[in-house]
């Protein structure tokens, strides 16, 4: 990842939630339940290789064909919206926090 800002940034706002969890719940597991969440949340949007995801849901299964050293890197104009990849992230995004929201309010 050449530029990493937006991974900081959401490391930093990370930091902020699982303090306001600790602070208004007093409660360390549920401190270490958001933070483990969030770094997950995070890696899952932030980390993967985009390049490899930013092709049809279908084509995920294939194999990525090498590309020629001598073209410029990889910089997506802007996130496409496939309904399947749209599907497959929201299932699981919401489930998680669902799971989550349950844990810290009980």
């Amino acid at each position: 990842m050449a530029d990493d800002s937006v991974l900081r940034y959401s490391l930093v706002l990370l930091g902020a939630v699982v303090l306001g969890i600790g602070m208004c719940t007093l409660s360390f597991t549920k401190m270490i339940a958001t933070y483990v969440f969030g770094l997950l949340a995070i890696s899952g949007l932030v980390l993967p290789d985009w390049e490899f995801f930013d092709r049809d849901f279908y084509q995920w299964l294939s194999p990525m064909p090498a590309r020629d050293p001598s073209t410029p890197a990889y910089r997506p104009a802007r996130f496409r919206i496939y309904p399947m990849r749209l599907v497959l992230f929201t299932t699981v995004y919401g489930f998680g926090l669902y799971k989550w929201w349950n844990f810290i309010t009980n």
